[in-house]
């Protein structure tokens, strides 16, 4: 029916003598090609390629930039004046006796002095690099209000800071006093005394704060308990100046 067909072997796929003679003088070729390349490049004179170091560019001359007003830069404000950044006396009150003498300032002695144990608090601020302090207060009838804004250099340690860490109570109980956050100072905190300083009938509330340099510190006074959102008041108005 079919008459059998006799299929053709495929070409070996090994190369021949005269594949491998063109296979071997293209190698040759490329070699010499290669090493003319390279005596060619030798015989060029280097390549001068432009120096890393860039010439000095002249100044631009003309008009700086104009410093930053005290709302850009609160340095510009903690750098000046204090006593202009304490809150004002309100109205009908009068001057705190106790400030009454001074400028406003207090220098480190009259500071420490103002503690129980001045001479180890001298110490204490000399290592927290005490620059100055700024000082009001004033009395309506039985209540007293004192403020101080007290500067730290903090060259080598965060004065302010670790000035308002010594002033946290520990146990609160012990003290018969509430503890209330000022807002807006992260850590700042308001207290109030429950109970009359050694039975005379009066009672008293702090509040200790800091922000960048400047410790505050505000003390009230008054012949009946006094509410904590008084003094937690007093003191966020106080540091929204800073």
């Amino acid at each position: 029916m079919f008459e059998s067909l006799e299929i053709p072997e495929l070409p070996s796929r090994r190369p021949g003598r005269t594949t491998l003679l063109i296979a071997t003088a293209a190698v040759l070729g490329l070699v010499a090609g290669t090493c003319a390349g390279y005596l060619v490049q030798a015989d060029r004179e280097p390549t001068k390629l432009p120096s890393l170091s860039q010439p000095v560019l002249a100044q631009a001359k003309g008009e700086g930039p104009e410093p930053l007003s005290a709302a850009q830069d609160r340095r510009v404000r903690t750098d000046g004046d204090l006593r202009k950044l304490l809150l004002t006396k309100p109205k009908g009150a009068r001057a705190d006796e106790y400030l009454s003498s001074g400028d406003g300032w207090m220098d480190l002695a009259d500071y420490a002095g103002g503690y129980g144990m001045p001479g180890s608090v001298f110490g204490t601020l000399v290592g927290y690099e005490f620059r100055r302090a700024a000082v009001t207060g004033w009395t309506t009838g039985d209540y007293g209000v004192q403020i101080r804004l007290v500067q730290f250099r903090q060259a080598e340690i965060l004065g302010a800071a670790e000035s308002v860490d010594q002033s946290y109570y520990d146990d609160e109980d012990e003290y018969g006093t509430k503890s209330y956050p000022v807002p807006g100072t992260g850590d700042g905190m308001a207290y109030v005394h429950t109970e009359s300083d050694e039975g005379e009938g009066d009672y008293s509330a702090e509040a200790h704060a800091w922000r960048g340099d400047i410790a505050l510190e505000i003390w009230v006074y008054d012949s009946k308990p006094i509410p904590g959102q008084r003094i937690v008041d007093l003191a966020k108005r106080q540091m929204e100046r800073l």
